[in-house]
């Protein structure tokens, strides 16, 4: 899974020793551009990962993650772990809720353009196609539906 946003927060590291050896962990806070911003928290494990992504606050980043589950005490938690994380170019964000203009695009021979405002149409009234069919049956026509 991707999500993209800019750092916002990050946690202190967390260090210690297990079968394996030494491992570190560090936890960001990213918040996305939308128009009801969402914030997620990912976890960056590894020191090589760490030194390899060199998250600052204030970046723009894209990451790449993972979500795992696992329980401890008869609760549930969950591990958003990134496997990637980028740089994204904050020029290339637009300000958000702005859209720019639509532009008329071209297929074939054919142009295609923003829609144009259409002032003192009548609508046209269709005959009742039961009506006819009531008065072939010497039924008397009603509208009701049972």
């Amino acid at each position: 899974m991707e999500l993209q946003g800019r750092v916002i927060a990050e946690t202190p590291e967390r260090s210690g020793v297990s079968a394996r050896g030494e491992w570190k962990v560090k936890g960001y806070v990213i918040e996305t551009h939308d128009t009801y911003p969402r914030k997620m928290m990912f976890e960056v494990f590894g020191v090589d990962r760490l030194q390899r992504f060199n998250i600052q606050i204030g970046q723009e980043v894209n990451v790449s993650f993972d979500i795992d589950a696992h329980e401890y005490n008869g609760r549930w938690f969950n591990s958003i772990r990134a496997f990637d994380v980028r740089q994204v170019d904050p020029a290339s964000i637009g300000v958000v809720g702005v859209q720019p203009a639509p532009q008329p695009t071209a297929f074939g021979n054919v142009q295609i353009s923003a829609p144009q405002v259409v002032e003192n149409v009548q609508p046209t009234v269709q005959a009742d196609p039961f009506a006819a069919a009531a008065a072939e049956q010497d039924e008397p026509a009603d509208d009701l539906p049972f």
